[in-house]
């Protein structure tokens, strides 16, 4: 239980370091406890999202993305095409975290807060 925890923790916090470095780069925004929330609250709806309508084919997994991308068009300034590019953005830096991480050996590929990670 301890290792489950830990292990969503730690990629929280690097899925967070994506959101916080995408929202830096698209809005200049500098906070990185607001990133580390907004990847709290987007694995949560992507969660839930995913769990009602994710098993649609084609529209499901359509639909999980819009409420992930409507987190990040709540949270922070800009529209919809803002939190498009702070999304990619954040999905990039978070690939090159891990695959940095995981040459090394320090964790697998995978994060929470960044969906397709």
């Amino acid at each position: 239980m301890i290792d489950s925890l830990v292990v969503f923790a730690v990629s929280l916090l690097i899925g967070a370091i994506g959101i916080y470095a995408g929202a830096r780069v698209i809005v200049d925004a500098e906070d990185y406890t607001y990133a580390v929330v907004t990847a709290l609250i987007g694995a949560i709806v992507w969660g839930i999202v995913g769990f009602f309508f994710g098993w649609i084919p084609l529209l499901g997994p359509l639909l999980v993305f819009i409420a992930y991308l409507a987190v990040i068009n709540s949270r922070y300034p800009g529209g919809w095409v803002d939190a498009a590019a702070i999304t990619i953005v954040a999905w990039l830096s978070v690939l090159v975290v891990l695959y940095v991480l995981a040459i090394v050996g320090v964790t697998g590929f995978d994060a929470v807060g960044v969906p397709g990670v």
